[in-house]
């Protein structure tokens, strides 16, 4: 217990630099965006193939998947009715809002929990694989359906997924993982010291996203819709997967909590960016995305003392 809350520490600290950091300027103002992309592009992909290489394939694959998949659909299927059928809200407004409620930041946040908190990265590569080539994919074919703005045929989708960073990395490691082929040591070791580049940068670049928002506006008029789905992710999600890995599958242990804090992560900042992308649901995206992060480790903590 003292080392899972020792890697919360040292989560809060980075972050906290980061706060610091992007509040005085030090890097300038285009930092956080150059961070990121540093860590989308380069360093995550080179940490999730090193991490993943090294995986079982069935631990990867086996329950962690399934309980990733059913408590992310739950959660989507609950707060899409809840929000289309009692508050009276549009299609496109629904299914965004849907998704604010159930992705979780797999990666900006995810890597470093995985890492830290639970002692391995691969922890997390159930929910990347299965947001990235399955999850996301499917709400954007829903909301280009539901909207005239954009339309994106099969293969676009296809493409959108195999041109993705961390897919790639991740899909390569565990290529290699697969086959049992060992990848040389003179070409590991700058894969190595890239991918160590990532936790720290996405955390720094985290903590200065921290800065300067005020979610939960009264003329927005979607302070019920913000709220409810901030509680669906932070505390539905997490709940749905334990109750689904402990009594449906038997998972316990290591495992058990391990799913648990994946499914406790805070909502993905691509949901705000799909819904800039189709117009609408645009508060609830922004401040639940924001909410949840800045709730989410102690969340977490208290998943982990919960089940300690």
């Amino acid at each position: 217990m003292l080392g899972v809350l020792a890697g919360f520490f040292v989560v809060w600290c980075i972050i906290l630099v980061g706060m610091f950091v992007g509040r005085r300027g030090i890097l300038g103002e285009n930092a956080r965006s150059v961070l990121s992309a540093l860590t989308f592009f380069v360093a995550s992909p080179a940490l999730l193939f090193e991490t993943l290489s090294k995986a079982k394939l069935h631990d990867v694959f086996a329950a962690p998947l399934l309980v990733t998949a059913f408590g992310a659909v739950a959660t989507a299927a609950i707060f899409f009715c809840i929000v289309k059928l009692l508050l009276k809200r549009s299609l496109p407004e629904s299914l965004m809002s849907a998704m604010s409620a159930s992705l979780a930041n797999s990666a900006n946040l995810g890597i470093p929990i995985a890492v830290f908190v639970l002692g391995d990265a691969s922890y997390v590569a159930p929910l990347l694989i299965f947001q990235l080539a399955f999850f996301t994919p499917l709400f954007l074919m829903a909301l280009d359906a539901t909207t005239s703005a954009h339309r994106t045929t099969p293969l676009g989708f296809v493409l959108m997924i195999l041109r993705n960073p961390m897919i790639v990395g991740t899909g390569l490691g565990l290529l290699v993982a697969g086959t049992g082929w060992q990848v040389p040591e003179l070409v590991m070791q700058p894969i190595h010291l890239i991918g160590g580049a990532a936790i720290p940068a996405m955390l720094i670049a985290f903590g200065m996203s921290l800065n300067g928002s005020r979610p939960l506006q009264a003329s927005a008029g979607r302070r019920l819709d913000t709220l409810l789905a901030s509680g669906f992710k932070l505390i539905v999600h997490p709940l749905l997967a334990y109750v689904f890995a402990r009594f449906a599958l038997g998972m316990e242990g290591q495992a058990l909590f391990a799913v648990v804090v994946t499914s406790a992560l805070p909502t993905a900042q691509n949901v705000f960016v799909a819904a800039s992308r189709y117009r609408t649901g645009l508060t609830v995206a922004k401040d639940t995305v924001l909410i949840t992060t800045i709730v989410a480790v102690p969340a977490m903590i208290g998943v982990a003392l919960l089940l300690a």
